[in-house]
């Protein structure tokens, strides 16, 4: 397969949505399947509290306040589960439908809003799958969800299509879709570059097929796309596992590489073909050592930790260090949560490190153990000596200091101990001298 040049997202012409024969979904043109919505459910006679704080364009450019009002939402949602699951079902789709033009309007480009949207669908995506609903309000409930996903500009729930099979809750509803999608799919990984073109049901039709079951023809679909690309494939790699075929899974998945993916998930799905088939040293050995990341440092620890039980933690870390040469510092607050305290601070001092992590281990420790405090807040002081941080204010660096100095009082040695802050402090040279701008009156530096 051919890796797909920049810009391969063309839309499958519209014209082709008249081909006798064909039943075309919601291409990137335009075109939607909307038949059986049904609209008058019980979430729309619901009073939600946020359905009117989810309108088109209800948010500005500022991405705090609609972040809240996603996990509010969330929230409420979640809390109907709890006592009455259909109906918080309908509310999970009410709440899907809303969400992108909501936002179409807020700038996102730090990233933390469609972090929160997905953390939405994830969330939601089980609420309407176990949901005890009939079969054919739930058929009605997926043509709504799909309708938005084909509407979904700027893209917010595309996530949504990949967990398709799983909203379809029987083989039988998941064959009926993967049946209505598969001739688009195919049109859309058609040969002739003229017709080929990109469809937003691709990942809801292989979800479709391995929910229904029908793995070797959603190997065969697969065989048929132009672009090797691992968003794709790792249905291939699904269902061969769904068929006891793991080691060809393991290859699979191997050569579905490419310089348009990320390592990082391939090598979870790999790692996860060797646990299952007890193979725990290969996995480690292979994949596990070098860690793919997940959200955070901390997470992709205490995932290792997990999966290794029989590793000391201080080996799996010192691992996930070596994985990531230069961002030594990034694995402070794993080393510090696993009580590796030693192992903590030399992280600090080998790469810079959060400035606000460390203030706030100094804080915690300060009782506990005054001695690892006193240095993990003298670290928070030297990244921010040295211009390190994110959003800081002249109150992170009083609270830093003073932090500091508490640990260093509980263990008798404050003038020693801000001695030293002085000299780093007197060392400072970039910006516009911020740390010293602030602390150099109480320091004698001013």
């Amino acid at each position: 397969m051919e890796d797909p040049p920049f810009g391969f997202e063309a839309a499958i012409p519209r014209a082709l949505a008249d081909l006798p024969g064909l039943k075309i979904f919601g291409f990137v043109a335009g075109c939607s399947h909307s038949a059986g919505t049904g609209r008058g459910s019980m979430a729309e006679k619901h009073r939600w509290e946020f359905r009117p704080r989810f309108r088109r364009g209800a948010f500005g450019w500022r991405s705090q306040p609609a972040e809240k009002r996603v996990k509010e939402a969330v929230a409420e949602v979640k809390k109907m589960a709890r006592t009455d699951p259909a109906l918080a079902a309908e509310g999970a789709v009410l709440f899907l439908e809303r969400v992108s033009p909501a936002l179409e309007h807020v700038d996102s480009s730090s990233g933390t809003l469609g972090t929160a949207v997905n953390r939405a669908v994830d969330a939601l995506v089980p609420i309407i799958a176990t949901a005890p609903i009939a079969q054919r309000r739930r058929a009605a409930l997926l043509e709504r969800l799909f309708e938005a996903l084909q509407d979904d500009d700027p893209p917010y729930i595309e996530t949504l299509a990949e967990h398709w099979g799983e909203l379809c809750a029987s083989p039988a509803l998941a064959s009926n879709w993967a049946d209505d999608l598969l001739g688009t799919v195919r049109l859309a990984w058609s040969p002739d570059p003229n017709l080929r073109g990109y469809f937003k049901g691709t990942a809801a039709c292989l979800s479709a097929l391995l929910a229904a079951g029908r793995h070797q023809e959603l190997l065969d679909l697969l065989e048929a796309a132009p672009y090797a690309l691992w968003h794709y494939r790792r249905f291939g790699v699904m269902a061969l596992v769904a068929m006891g075929r793991k080691a060809e899974a393991l290859r699979y998945a191997e050569a579905s590489r490419s310089r348009y993916d990320r390592d990082g998930p391939i090598d979870r799905a790999c790692e996860e073909i060797l646990l299952s088939s007890g193979l725990v040293e290969e996995a480690y050995e292979r994949y596990g050592r070098k860690g793919a990341l997940r959200s955070t440092y901390l997470t992709t620890f205490r995932d290792r930790v997990r999966r290794y039980p029989h590793l000391p933690p201080e080996t799996i870390l010192r691992d996930l260090v070596a994985s990531t040469p230069g961002k030594e510092g990034k694995w402070f607050a794993a080393a510090k949560d696993a009580g590796l305290l030693d192992l903590a601070l030399e992280l600090a001092a080998a790469s810079p490190t959060d400035p606000l992590t460390l203030s706030r281990a100094a804080r915690d420790f300060v009782e506990e153990n005054p001695a690892f405090a006193v240095e993990a807040g003298f670290a928070s002081l030297r990244w921010l000596v040295e211009g390190y941080g994110y959003e800081i204010t002249g109150a992170h660096v009083w609270v830093a200091y003073h932090r500091t100095l508490a640990a260093a009082e509980a263990l008798g040695r404050r003038e020693e101990v801000r001695e030293r802050i002085r000299a780093l402090v007197a060392t400072e040279v970039s910006g516009e001298l911020f740390v010293n701008t602030i602390l150099g009156r109480e320091l004698g530096l001013r």
